[in-house]
């Protein structure tokens, strides 16, 4: 809940911004902490749901590691106080730029996606004579029930290993000898909500280390990536970590001297972020009103590209409740942050927020139309 004193505060302000509530994340990070501290567990943030330098800075001081999918977030991760030891780099398309980069930083581990990539590893850790580890990021073949663009484990995707290609995977590592295989990663989507999904993979998980033990291959690292979801209909509600770190202690059968690594993202800065706008006017339709405002899919691209709900609150208006599409000012249709909505009766002037945008909103923003980058505001600047 953003309150009265601090939607005073915003009048001042050039809209459009992200507001980004500190007391937020460093409660949610309080307790990510806790919960993995109590289950052992070892977190890597996933940089790409926000690369933000000052929130980048405030997850580093957590302790916490980096999953980062490009050179560029490592060199931020690493900037804002990680430690390269503790970053692991995913992504199916590393370039060998690149890789050349994260085996000079002594990153901790590359997870793999194909044959060839870690080829391409092993030949550039010989370049520098160096040893580097490496996990296999397996295709487990589960449906985690969210949108298709954020759906990455099923079998038509262009992520991951499939468990079919595991028998050539290991005979051709076994000859390599630049690259230390240490794990099996995983990443089966993202905004997943249900528990069950988790429990799946769980359970494929078990099977796999059946598979590698009558492979005599013993593997430290079990990385089950992120997806955890947020709630999006109620944006002051924190992220259930203890029950999504208890259902993997349960669930996952661990050899000795296995380490669990997890990668959150959204769940970590998701609800900390409220993209704020400025109503520009109002425009009667046939059968609705539009709310046009200043924010457009160039500041937070999810309701455009995922048809994502996000809850929209008039700051400004307590009237009577009428029906309105919220729309941005983008040359493009599809430049509409809801449809038919209730909202108080909403005037030219009023402040709008867009609540839950702390994940995926400033990180994915773009100056299509030559728009400007949405601004910053932390809660302690204003």
């Amino acid at each position: 809940m953003i309150d009265k004193n601090t939607v005073k505060k915003f009048q001042d302000q050039p809209t459009p911004f992200y507001y980004y509530d500190l007391d937020i994340l460093n409660t949610t990070l309080t307790s990510l902490k806790k919960e993995s501290e109590n289950s052992g567990y070892k977190v890597h943030y996933a940089v790409k749901a926000n690369a933000n330098s000052r929130i980048l800075r405030i997850i580093s001081s957590y302790g916490l590691g980096a999953d980062c999918v490009s050179w560029n977030e490592i060199e931020a991760a690493i900037s804002a106080g990680f430690d390269p030891s503790e970053v692991v780099f995913a992504g199916v398309g590393k370039t060998d730029k690149e890789i050349d980069s994260a085996v000079r930083a002594g990153i901790f581990c590359f997870n793999c996606e194909s044959i060839q990539e870690i080829e391409v590893i092993n030949h550039i850790a010989s370049l520098q004579n160096k040893n580097v580890r490496i996990a296999l990021r397996i295709n487990p073949l589960i449906d985690a029930h969210t949108h298709k663009y954020i759906t990455t484990g099923i079998e038509e995707s262009k992520f991951g290993i499939h468990t079919w290609e595991l028998d050539e995977v290991l005979n051709r590592v076994s000859s390599m000898k630049n690259v230390q295989l240490c794990g099996m990663h995983f990443h089966i989507g993202s905004q997943i909500t249900r528990m069950s999904v988790f429990q799946s993979l769980c359970t494929h998980i078990n099977e796999l280390q059946k598979w590698f033990a009558t492979h005599n291959i013993g593997l430290k690292i079990i990385n089950v990536g992120g997806g955890l979801g947020i709630d999006y209909e109620n944006p002051d509600k924190f992220p259930k970590f203890k029950e999504y770190f208890s259902l993997i202690n349960e669930f996952i059968d661990l050899s000795p001297g296995q380490e669990i690594h997890l990668e959150p993202g959204r769940s970590v800065v998701g609800q900390c972020g409220t993209l704020i706008s400025r109503v520009l006017y109002i425009k009667n339709g046939s059968n609705t009103q539009f709310a046009i405002i200043d924010a457009g899919m160039t500041d937070l691209i999810r309701p455009a590209l995922y048809q994502a709900y996000h809850k929209i609150e008039n700051l400004a208006s307590d009237g009577n409740l009428c029906r309105y599409d919220v729309v941005g000012p983008v040359c493009e249709s599809s430049d509409t942050f809801a449809k038919f909505i209730e909202l108080p009766e909403t005037r030219r002037g009023d402040l709008i927020a867009i609540r839950s945008a702390g994940a995926y909103g400033e990180a994915m923003a773009s100056r299509y139309n030559l728009r400007d980058l949405p601004r910053v505001v932390f809660s302690d600047e204003i």
